[in-house]
């Protein structure tokens, strides 16, 4: 295998690492003023992520590095065609990693409401904008000879990738809903278990629907199998939801997120940006890779750390693995602490 391909594929697998981990995040910020009633489940909620939040976005930051070092064509002509929707993310993905830190260092009801606020729309805005923008790169953008993106914001605005923001924001909730139920208990895990059906529902539709369009446009037999399994898994983790069994059902939906990204990358190989222009030139692994010599030195280094990141996430969710009740917040917060005298 070529390493041009070894490297198309670990930048799929870091971006269905990032969307089936921060997927149930971004679920969780979108859901806080649906599922808590009041500022104590929302901190039972906010606490169900706190500890994973920021190390679920390093996924994001690997793969972005990933690209520009392996594939430093394909990170050029994405930066710059794609500059507005990735500058939302990014100014929505500042904002709500500042409302996590920020929320508790006051004790004051404005101040809470306000960074809750933040979080809520750091979380909607990625969830959608991701969506489109990877429908637009299975698409296809204008791109002439030279490699360069020509079109413009507006052209990013079309059916095929807007519905891909609706499925990839219907999916999240889904996922974060189901993460809630697995993760809290009380009125907010029965909440949240209903939701998930409820909004499950959409979300199959959205998926399947955007999938099948995908499919036709440009998918091939491995993506198509991949398109089905994650169908498969997503109806079965949405049973799951309906008797009651919150772990086979995050199952369920992780996996549906995981094979529907693998099939969408199956489906755009072995280019990684299609051109939409007839005299254009599409960016693949072949034109748009770095040196030989470059994706060598990335191999080995990939091959010793990587390793020992995945080991540090996986120990960090089983040292936080227990759920989280209304019992378990302490009753202020941001009050200095008491030091009893003597």
């Amino acid at each position: 295998m070529e390493l041009t391909t070894v490297w198309f594929t670990l930048i799929a697998v870091l971006w269905i690492g990032y969307f089936c981990l921060e997927g149930f995040d971004f679920g969780v910020g979108m859901l806080l003023p649906i599922l808590a009633k009041d500022d104590t489940e929302r901190r039972v909620m906010i606490n169900t992520i706190g500890p994973v939040w920021d190390g679920n976005e390093v996924w994001l930051l690997v793969a972005g590095g990933a690209t520009f070092a392996a594939f430093p064509e394909w990170y050029a002509t994405l930066f710059s065609g794609f500059y507005l929707p990735l500058l939302l993310i990014l100014v929505a993905l500042i904002i709500r990693g500042v409302a996590f830190e920020y929320r508790a260092k006051h004790d004051d009801v404005t101040w809470r409401r306000n960074w809750d606020l933040a979080i809520i729309v750091g979380s909607f805005v990625p969830a959608i904008l991701w969506g489109v923008a990877f429908g637009n790169i299975l698409r296809g953008v204008p791109i002439d000879p030279d490699l360069e993106y020509t079109g413009g914001f507006f052209n990013l605005l079309n059916p095929y990738s807007l519905l891909g923001g609706v499925m990839t924001l219907l999916l999240f909730l889904t996922h974060g809903a189901i993460f809630i139920s697995l993760k809290t208990d009380g009125p907010i895990r029965e909440a949240a278990r209903s939701l998930a059906v409820r909004v499950g529902v959409g979300a199959a539709v959205a998926a399947v629907v955007f999938l099948l369009w995908t499919q036709i446009h440009t998918g091939d037999v491995a993506s198509g199998v991949a398109f089905v399994l994650a169908a498969l898994a997503l109806v079965g983790g949405l049973a799951a939801v309906l008797v009651g069994r919150e772990g086979w059902a995050f199952i369920g939906t992780f996996a549906a997120i995981a094979l529907g990204v693998a099939g969408l990358f199956l489906a755009l190989f072995p280019d990684v940006m299609p051109t939409s222009l007839a005299d254009g030139v599409s960016l693949t692994t072949s034109n748009a890779s770095a040196t030989h010599y470059t994706l060598t030195i990335m191999t080995v280094v990939a091959v010793i750390f990587t390793p020992v990141v995945l080991a540090y996430q996986a120990w960090t969710y089983w040292v936080f693995r227990k759920r989280i009740a209304v019992e378990h917040i302490p009753a202020t917060v941001g009050a200095p602490s008491t030091i009893p005298a003597g």
